[in-house]
């Protein structure tokens, strides 16, 4: 998780792409040079076998403009030994 989020920050689409799993990655991605990434909370996370559970609030700014929480509950899954980032829920509250 915190290879993705560092991944965001700089702009590192090739990593970010070698990080999802092919069944769920868009066809399109791309970064909005207006968003500042301003940190990583990682709130809980859960292995169990070849998945795993990992919820998070990242911080961003776009332009001069407030703060914004990104809070996502991520599943990631492991294929070939590596983990790599299968989607994500956006818990109310």
């Amino acid at each position: 998780m915190r290879s993705r989020y560092s991944a965001y920050v700089l702009g590192d689409l090739e990593y970010l792409r070698a990080s999802w799993s092919p069944e769920t990655c868009p066809a399109e991605l791309d970064f909005d040079p207006a968003v500042r990434w301003l940190g990583l909370e990682l709130k809980r996370q859960r292995e169990e076998g070849e998945t795993a559970v990992v919820e998070f609030v990242a911080r961003y700014r776009v332009g001069g403009g407030s703060a914004v929480r990104l809070h996502e509950v991520s599943r990631f899954a492991r294929v070939d030994g590596r983990w790599v980032y299968v989607d994500g829920e956006f818990p109310r509250g």
